[in-house]
């Protein structure tokens, strides 16, 4: 069997899973997800743990098997404690504000970029640079923090854009003044 899908998930204090006509509902403090059950791959409940069964050993359906384990483990793991993401914004005038559903970066283009925020998530921004993404849906969230970051990802000079908290830019050395001896030499005379 495959080492990850094997694995029962334990569904915590507080969640509850309920399989239906080839999904699972789960439900939490923190909300609801409906997840579809992949081709070849059932699910039972046995007890407090959802285990997860493969129809036959090709690599297709044992490469499914511990795919299905990880996002039904990921979802029980959403209802009952969500995800949080975080971005901080590095830059002189670079800010971001949310509005209804949607959120607004300056961020040193002409005009300031809006991207839209998709049901399910909340969002909080700290001192105009520090971003709070939260959610039940661990992909939902991860795919708008990587649309945060696209829009400006960290330069590599000066370290200026929206980077992920935590996330270490290593910045590379500028031309300097005095580096090119030869390209004074070059503009000064040409051959006597």
């Amino acid at each position: 069997m495959s080492r990850i899908g094997k694995n029962p998930v334990a569904i915590p204090k507080g969640a509850n899973a309920r399989i239906q006509n080839g999904t699972i509902a789960f439900k939490g403090p923190k909300g609801e997800m409906t997840v579809s059950i992949p081709p070849d791959i059932s699910a039972k409940i046995e007890g407090d743990n959802l285990v997860v069964v493969r129809a036959d050993d090709s690599d297709a359906v044992k490469a499914r098997h511990g795919l299905a384990q990880r996002i039904f483990r990921n979802a029980l793991h959403g209802v009952s404690q969500g995800f949080v993401r975080e971005l901080e914004i590095v830059g002189i005038g670079y800010r971001a504000a949310p509005q209804a559903e949607k959120i607004i970066l300056s961020i040193g283009y002409t005009k300031p970029v809006e991207i839209p925020i998709p049901k399910g998530i909340k969002v909080k921004v700290e001192a105009n640079t520090r971003i709070f993404l939260e959610g039940v849906d661990k992909h939902e969230l991860g795919q708008l923090a990587a649309n945060i970051r696209g829009v400006r990802p960290p330069e590599v000079y000066q370290g200026k854009g929206i980077r992920y908290m935590g996330e270490r830019v290593r910045k590379k050395a500028g031309k300097t003044a005095g580096a090119g001896a030869g390209a004074g030499g070059a503009a000064g005379g040409g051959a006597k």
